[in-house]
């Protein structure tokens, strides 16, 4: 068996990935896919914590005359069903799996409690993050960054529906550039759309890299987990 790079991951998946060739809502196929990766990488031992983001079910900045808070808080309640619909695939599969939200709702997850998050990963499980950091004005990437810094991640794995980073959009762009390594200061400096602005300081702070890849190619979860070399990687200079 291959000898993983990493032993804790932080997988970041956006809504938008989840709903696969929808526009709204969440593709069960995509759905399963993830799972199946998961487990994969869970038999190579490697601890897997998630962040899941809520863009396939409301996306605030879509309503713009709407409270920015109430809109951001609205965005943290659709993380938590594509939370719920995630672990229901890993449990199919006998993965032991804990949501933990930043917003309690104890009924159906814990909230998050960041010894005890660790302690799942410790004992094989997965544990999922929801509701962003809790707080209104930050995004999903950044929960992403946070949670990776404090139960200290070797790595963010950020799977999009593109796969790797590019000069300019590629979907719009024939032309577009992908890039096969960056520094995080040129993300700053260059404004590329990877992560946001506060997600991309703070895994520079802390010295965490980002593999960008695309999620639709079977397989490209557990490569990047093996720390294969796909799409874009991210770190210091």
């Amino acid at each position: 068996m291959q000898k993983p790079k990493y032993k804790r991951v932080v997988l970041k998946i956006s809504g938008e990935a989840l709903a696969g060739k929808k526009e709204f809502g969440i593709d069960q196929n995509v759905i399963n896919s993830i799972a199946d990766q998961i487990k994969k990488v869970r038999e190579y031992g490697i601890d897997v914590a998630i962040v899941v983001g809520g863009g396939n079910i409301w996306r605030g900045r879509n309503y713009p005359d709407m409270d920015r808070a109430t809109a951001d808080y609205m965005g943290m309640l659709a993380t938590v069903i594509n939370a719920l619909a995630l672990q229901d695939a890993l449990e199919k599969r006998n993965i032991e799996t804990r949501v933990q939200t930043a917003i309690e709702m104890k009924e159906i997850a814990e909230p998050y409690i960041r010894r005890r998050a660790i302690r799942h990963l410790e004992k094989g499980r997965v544990v999922i993050f929801a509701a962003g950091t809790g707080n209104p004005y930050f995004s999903t990437d950044t929960a992403a960054a946070l949670r990776a810094a404090e139960i200290e991640a070797d790595v963010i794995l950020l799977a999009k529906k593109v796969d790797g980073v590019y000069d300019s959009d590629p979907m719009k762009n024939p032309n577009a550039q992908k890039f096969d390594s960056l520094d995080y200061i040129e993300i700053l400096n260059k404004g590329l759309g990877v992560m946001d602005s506060t997600a991309t300081s703070l895994c520079m702070d802390n010295k965490i890299p980002i593999i960008v890849f695309g999620i639709n190619e079977e397989g490209n979860i557990v490569k990047a987990a093996l720390g294969e070399n796909i799409g874009t990687f991210v770190k210091g200079g």
